[in-house]
């Protein structure tokens, strides 16, 4: 498949017209509720004289409450039917809201702009499983990162412009709220007529009978969630983010204020930066993961999290300042650091955020993957509500600072991550790998379309350094067990790494013929699981640089268990630090950097495997180059 620019798929109709269709509802969303909001802070006494700080809650929670209450009864929606026509339904019910706002904003009702704004809140819990069902309908695997990406960096610039124009549209002189009228109506309108042209995107479950009881469907899109544990920890990292995002983001607004003593204007400028950094991070993971789910990238993500969330707290002044302007706040060269700090916070989010969902999307099972998106949708209010009070106790129970909240928040983080890659330990192995493959050593792959998607395989190849699991495993998109001498596995600490990695540990007949015996049962278990299984047939790690005889046991393996085999060649990995070239003491971390490769051949058939003829696959796909 041709490496191309994500940015490619904008010109596609299978992407671009839902990529402007997603992004103009978040952008309308963001215009009606941000200027409903400057209403309610700078108008409160001409509606009515309630209190503003119950009418700004109330109005989060009316946006927020059809997520708890519809995401599972419209996840099914999303299963049951075609998904281009929901969505030209959606748009046009929007067209609709819109048009009940400009009669609210003239009528100067406030109950009625209330009420659509309830109604924008159910219209994004309906579109929200669709958003994320329909990309991996649309998109090949090997675009999913990407694709997620343009998504995620349209939300949150839609988010960033919405966020601005809807207080400025608030605040032109008028005699009704016409601008924020006409600028919510034309872009409704603009997303109902991107929408009209969007691909049909067939039902996934047509048989699927709709459970109207949205409790026991809520429930039941949580099971859903629950059959796989991947997907599991993969939906609670996602909502730990928007725990996060909410509890940070939020802020940002009073900090500036209240901490930095800036103004609107540099209120605005921060946003922008976060946003600018989220959207350049999201757009990384592509190049960084290699067009694959690279699941790697979430601890680097919670990392960057934690540290940079850590110095906006040392780098925020001791004393609140006051009557800073933007001009006078940027010409203070500690003040950069902060700004520096809420790219890199951003940046990182979107690190951790895209190879989440695209994990989710990837995992799940097509029948109801919209309904694990609900469910994931349900969590995430969930969490979203946990992070508004979590905050308003600390800030007010508990007397802590803004600055004091960000690094409480950060240490929770690191908590949270630490607890999610000791129970799912594939997190941190992708890391590791993926570390290695990008920081020491420079990877080319080739042929990786020759590794089934799907079902059991054998992987062999030959044997060159320490660090070859490591570097097949960073390169192939699908966990790996590997095989290995039992010495090894048994190393102090490394052999928690290597049991959470499920490697199979194996002795000869003369070292331990009960360990042999059981390596060869758990390599059949495996693989009658449907997971590759990763060998190095000449049974040790080179001392010369030459490939050694293989040895017989992958015959019995596939004579067992009849599975394609893979070979697969390491180059140019002799003489590393990580090989037998010279003794330890005498290694040097020369081609350290060094460009290596991985050579992919073509499946040989069980029926023609013998362990010659995979020998002299994997020497020719290797040649002269060590």
């Amino acid at each position: 498949m041709s490496r191309a620019s994500q940015f490619r798929l904008f010109g596609e109709q299978r992407f671009g017209p839902f990529f402007a269709t997603q992004a103009l509802g978040a952008l309308n969303d963001n215009i009606f509720k941000n200027a409903l909001a400057a209403f309610l802070v700078f108008q409160a006494s001409a509606m009515g004289g309630l209190n503003t700080d119950q009418l700004v809650n109330l109005s989060a929670l009316l946006f927020i409450l059809p997520f708890f209450l519809f995401s599972a009864l419209f996840g099914q929606f999303a299963d049951k039917f075609e998904k281009s026509r929901q969505i030209r339904r959606i748009k046009l019910f929007e067209v609709v809201l819109m048009a009940l706002a400009t009669l609210g904003l003239w009528l100067d009702n406030l109950p009625l702009l209330l009420g659509v704004l309830f109604g924008l809140g159910f219209q994004s819990t309906i579109f929200g499983p669709i958003k994320y069902g329909i990309l991996p309908q649309v998109l090949a695997p090997r675009e999913l990162v990407g694709g997620n990406a343009l998504v995620e960096m349209g939300t949150f610039i839609a988010i960033l412009a919405g966020t601005i124009a809807g207080p400025l549209l608030a605040g032109v002189e008028a005699e009704w709220p016409f601008w924020v009228a006409a600028a919510a109506l034309a872009v409704a309108l603009a997303g109902w007529l991107a929408s009209l042209f969007i691909p049909v995107a067939p039902a996934v479950d047509p048989a699927l009978k709709i459970n109207w009881n949205i409790f026991t469907e809520s429930a039941r899109n949580l099971r859903f969630i629950g059959q796989d544990r991947t997907v599991l920890h993969g939906v609670l990292g996602i909502s730990w983010f928007w725990f996060f995002g909410a509890t940070i983001l939020v802020q940002v607004p009073s900090y500036t204020i209240n901490v930095l003593g800036g103004d609107e204007r540099l209120m605005s400028l921060l946003l922008a930066v976060f946003i600018i950094g989220i959207s350049i991070g999201s757009l990384a993971c592509e190049k960084l993961s290699n067009h694959r789910v690279e699941i790697g990238l979430v601890p680097l993500g919670t990392i960057g999290l934690t540290v940079f969330c850590l110095d906006l707290f040392f780098a925020s002044p001791d004393v609140p300042q006051s009557g800073v302007s933007p001009s006078a706040f940027f010409a203070q060269a500690g003040n950069w650091r902060i700004v520096f700090d809420l790219l890199m916070i951003g940046g990182f989010g979107g690190f951790y955020i895209v190879p989440l969902y695209a994990l989710v999307q990837a995992r799940s099972k097509p029948s109801h993957r919209s309904r694990v998106i609900a469910g994931n949708n349900i969590l995430n209010a969930l969490f979203m509500v946990v992070a508004a009070v979590f905050a308003i106790v600390m800030l007010g129970a508990a007397g802590f600072t803004i600055p004091q909240l960000f690094m409480v928040t950060a240490l929770l983080n690191a908590v949270v991550a630490a607890y999610i890659f000791t129970i799912v330990p594939e997190f941190l192995l992708r890391f590791l790998a993926w570390l290695l493959s990008h920081a020491i050593y420079r990877v080319r792959v080739s042929g990786i379309g020759n590794i089934p998607e799907k079902g059991p395989v054998l992987l062999a190849s030959n044997h060159v350094s320490y660090v070859d699991p490591i570097i097949i495993m960073g390169a192939v998109p699908r966990p790996t067990r590997f095989v290995m001498w039992y010495r090894l596995y048994e190393i102090p600490v490394l052999r928690w790494l290597f049991r959470a990695g499920k490697a199979i540990p194996i002795a000869s007949t003369r070292e331990d013929p009960e360990l042999l015996a059981q390596a060869y049962r758990q390599i059949d278990s495996e693989l009658a699981a449907g997971a590759p299984v990763g060998i190095f047939p000449e049974g040790s790690i080179t001392h010369d640089g030459e490939i050694h005889p293989f040895k017989p046991g992958v015959e019995k393996v596939v004579g067992e268990r009849p599975v394609p085999v893979v070979p697969m060649a390491l180059c140019h990995l002799w003489g590393s630090m990580f090989s037998r070239r010279d003794s330890f003491w005498k290694r040097r971390p020369y081609k350290l950097f060094s460009k290596v490769e991985l050579r992919i051949g073509e499946p040989i058939a069980p029926s023609e495997l013998t362990a010659e003829r995979l020998e002299a696959a994997i020497r020719e796909l290797r040649g002269n180059d060590r």
